[in-house]
């Protein structure tokens, strides 16, 4: 049986707009968590170490093709993004609340949005470990970090 874990990530990113610098920077923390530290298994399949190249089809759905690390292909999922349109789009509010209260409010009150920000941030990747449990095998810093990648390929032009 082979490793259970991600060893390289690739984000379909050709019609990505230019992202602001705070998203950049969640985009980079989350690539690097993930491939430092994650569980991902795909159920019926003991092989690994896997990559995962993320992707979005017509606006409309998340592709996650996943391979050998040699590149041999695994799998290929697709899920409807749908559901998650809402979360993201309340999550990408609540983070721009967040850069701007960091510039000028008082600890307590960025707090507060963190919080805030922190439970969209589980609602989203809650969502994303339910719809995918019959498919793949992962831990919950790994649903977080995937959760954050699929807002950044929200971001479209």
């Amino acid at each position: 049986m082979g490793e259970p874990r991600i060893v390289s990530l690739n984000l379909d990113e050709k019609t990505v707009v230019r992202r602001s610098p705070e998203i950049e920077h969640e985009r980079a923390v989350a690539i690097y968590d993930l491939l430092e530290e994650n569980r991902f298994a795909p159920l019926g399949h003991d092989g690994g170490p896997y990559q995962l190249n993320l992707s979005v089809e017509d606006r409309q759905r998340l592709v996650m093709d996943i391979r050998q690390e040699s590149g041999d292909a695994v799998e290929r999922l697709t899920m409807s993004l749908t559901p998650f349109r809402r979360i993201v789009k309340d999550y990408f509010q609540i983070c721009g609340s967040y850069f701007d209260a960091i510039k000028r409010l008082t600890p307590s009150q960025i707090e507060t949005i963190d919080m805030a920000r922190r439970g969209l941030h589980n609602e989203g990747s809650e969502m994303l470990a339910e719809r995918l449990k019959d498919k793949v095998d992962m831990d919950r810093d790994t649903s977080r970090r995937l959760f954050t990648l699929i807002c950044v390929l929200h971001i479209r032009g």
